[in-house]
C-alpha cells in the first residue's frame, strides 16, 4: 500500500509549534532529535489517526517571505479533521480567544 508517511515543515520555533499542535489537536511529540553538527533539530508529532507531522528547525533556513493574506504556488496548507462542524467551531473559537487570528471561514 502506498501512503503519505508524514509531512514536514521548517519552522523558526519548533517548541512553539509543537505546543500549538499538542494543545489544539492532541498531537503527541516524540523526544526532540538534535544534530549539533548540522545545527538541526526536529520533532515528529503523531495524531490518533496515524498521521504524522515533522517539525524541523535549522538556523541556516531563512524565514519565509510568504504573506498569509496572499496565495502562492507550492504547499499551501495542512488540513486536520476534528470530527464535526461543531468541533471545528469549538477549536476555531478557542484559537480566536487565545489570540490567534482567524483568516477566514469556510463557506457552509
Amino acid at each position: 500500500m502506498i501512503k503519505i508517511e508524514h509531512v514536514a515543515v521548517w519552522a523558526a520555533d519548533i517548541e512553539e509549534l509543537r505546543a500549538f499542535y499538542e494543545t489544539y489537536f492532541a498531537a503527541n511529540a516524540n523526544n526532540k532529535y538534535v544534530n549539533t553538527a548540522k545545527g538541526y533539530s526536529s520533532y515528529f508529532l503523531s495524531f490518533d489517526s496515524g498521521a504524522r507531522l515533522e517539525l524541523m528547525h535549522r538556523d541556516s533556513v531563512p524565514d519565509t517571505r510568504d504573506n498569509p493574506y496572499d496565495q502562492f504556488t507550492g504547499f499551501i496548507h495542512l488540513a486536520i479533521s476534528v470530527g464535526s462542524e461543531e468541533a471545528v467551531d469549538s477549536v476555531t473559537n478557542r484559537l480566536s480567544k487565545d489570540g490567534y487570528e482567524v483568516l477566514g471561514a469556510c463557506p457552509t
